[in-house]
Formats: structure tokens, sequence, C-alpha cells
């Protein structure tokens, strides 16, 4: 949800704000997990966002900060070993986070609560 806050340009916690700001001025990086883009495209075409894979594509081909993280059978199997995230994709997404040992920027409350990824969001 992050990810569409800023490309939507929504309101969001200045923390967060301030990270997307970093990342965009070259000070840190971020990963995008690959089911984050297949999220973006399902909730464009269900006209429940109005952020596109073709935004995310553009964010990360113009800022060498941005980068894609492909879904591998590592991060697969990672993600069943995460009981407390009841959610395939949610699962997906932590296990992404998990793998490439970095915090994931969130705001889903069971994300924030599983044991085995750590969150930002404030």
């Amino acid at each position: 949800m992050a990810l569409v806050l800023f490309l939507e340009k929504r309101k969001m916690p200045q923390q967060i704000k301030g990270i997307f700001q970093a990342t965009m001025a070259g000070s840190n990086e971020i990963w995008i997990p690959a089911m984050v883009l297949a999220e973006v495209g399902y909730l464009t075409e269900r006209k429940r966002i109005s952020a596109s894979v073709a935004d995310v594509l553009k964010l990360v081909s113009t800022n060498q900060n941005f980068h894609f993280q492909e879904l591998s059978a590592d991060i697969v199997s990672l993600a069943f070993q995460i009981p407390d995230i009841p959610e395939l994709h949610d699962r997906l997404i932590a296990a992404t986070a998990h793998w490439l040992k970095t915090p994931l920027i969130t705001n889903d409350l069971r994300i924030q609560n599983s044991a085995a990824v750590q969150s930002i969001w404030a």
C-alpha cells in the first residue's frame, strides 16, 4: 500500500514519506517484491487504485534506487514457513522482505504483527 500511496501522491505517515523521498534522493534503496507489482495490476483492473503497473515500471526504470525482487523458489518456500500471515500474497511479500533481510514498509496489521518480518509504518 505504501508504494501506491507514494505513486498516487496520497497522504501517508511522515516517516514513510521520508523513506520514499530519501530513496528518490539516492540515500537508500527500496526493493519491490514481484507480488507487489502483481497486486498493483490486479487493483488497477478492479479500479480500486489509479496507480498502474506502468507507473511502477516507470518509477523503477527512472530511479536506480528502486529495484524489483523476483519471486524465486527460495522465497516461495520461505513463505510457507510464515504461519502467522494467513493470506498467500501477503506471505509472499513478507517472505521477500525476510529473504532480503530488510524491513517491509506496510500498513497491514497482520504483517506488522508477524514474527517473521520487521515492518515499518508510523
